[in-house]
């Protein structure tokens, strides 16, 4: 059996963006029936944001959170959110269902994300 040590840093990146994004996922498809989508969109985002930033510095790059890798995870993440908040609306803006449109915003941004948070956790 392999330890956490032999799975490859993108198979953890890969897990733990998983569990943000359906953390993300799951509290926007209920936050959405109380409030406007947008603001259930936010919220999602900034749980999974918090539960994404400790498990990629702990699981994914083996490293103890600290304020200058959130300051740069952060940063990271705002250009991320705005790439979201685009996406999210433009599908919405084609008519795709407010239940489904945050599916094709994964597809498209989770890659960049991965990028921009390899960089981040690396360079640090």
């Amino acid at each position: 059996m392999k330890t956490t040590h032999q799975i490859p840093t993108f198979v953890r990146f890969v897990l733990v963006g998983g569990l943000a994004t359906a953390l993300h996922y799951g509290l926007y498809l209920l936050l959405r029936l109380a409030i406007d989508v947008n603001v259930a969109y936010t919220l999602g985002y900034a749980v999974s944001f918090v539960a994404n930033f400790y498990l990629t510095a702990w699981f994914t790059f083996r490293q103890s959170p600290s304020w200058r890798r959130a300051v740069g995870f952060s940063g990271a993440h705002l250009t991320n959110y705005l790439l979201h908040m685009g996406c999210f609306n433009l599908f919405l803006w084609l008519g795709v269902p407010p239940p489904w449109a945050p599916l094709p915003v994964f597809a498209v941004v989770v890659p960049i994300n991965y990028l921009l948070v390899r960089t981040v956790f690396k360079k640090m």
